[in-house]
C-alpha cells in the first residue's frame, strides 16, 4: 500500500569542502555533509525517527548550479536509503528537486518511491530548512 509523506527537517552542516575550479570567476564544486532533525515528521511504519545524513555535491558557479547525493535515515524499526539531485538558485539562495529511495532496511526493506524536496535558509549560520513529500511502498 503507498504512503504518502511530507515532512521538515532542519539541516545542519558538519563538514564542507569547497575547490575554486578557476574556469570562470565563482565557479566552485563542494562536497558537503549534513545532518538533520524534523521539525515536522508524522511517524510512519518503520516508527520514530532517529538519525539522518546526507552527503551533496554541489557544481555551482556564483551560487548557482547543480546538486546530487545520498541520504541515509534512520528510524525505530528500519533504514531508508536515497538519492537526490536538484538545482540551486543563487539569487533565491532556494534549491529544489527530486529524490528516490534505492534501499531499505528492517520494516523499509524492499522500499520503492519518491517525490521532491525545497531546502532554504534557516536561522543561523550554515542550517537550512528542507521540506520533502511524495510517496512510498515498503516490501
Amino acid at each position: 500500500m503507498k504512503q504518502k509523506r511530507k515532512d521538515k527537517y532542519l539541516l545542519r552542516v558538519t563538514k564542507a569542502e569547497s575547490l575554486q575550479v578557476h574556469d570562470e570567476p565563482g565557479h566552485t564544486l563542494t562536497l558537503t555533509e549534513m545532518e538533520g532533525e524534523p521539525i515536522e515528521h508524522e511517524v510512519g511504519v518503520a516508527g520514530e525517527f532517529v538519525s539522518r545524513r546526507s552527503v551533496t555535491f554541489h557544481d555551482r558557479t556564483k551560487g548557482t548550479g547543480p546538486m546530487q547525493g545520498y541520504v541515509m535515515a534512520h528510524f525505530q524499526y528500519g533504514s531508508v536509503f536515497s538519492t537526490f539531485e536538484g538545482n540551486r538558485d543563487g539569487s533565491t539562495k532556494i534549491s529544489t528537486g527530486t529524490w528516490k529511495a534505492y534501499e531499505g532496511t528492517g520494516k523499509l526493506r524492499g522500499i520503492k518511491g519518491g517525490g521532491t524536496f525545497k531546502v532554504t535558509a534557516g536561522e543561523g549560520r550554515n542550517k537550512f530548512i528542507m521540506e520533502m513529500e511524495g510517496e512510498y511502498e515498503a516490501g
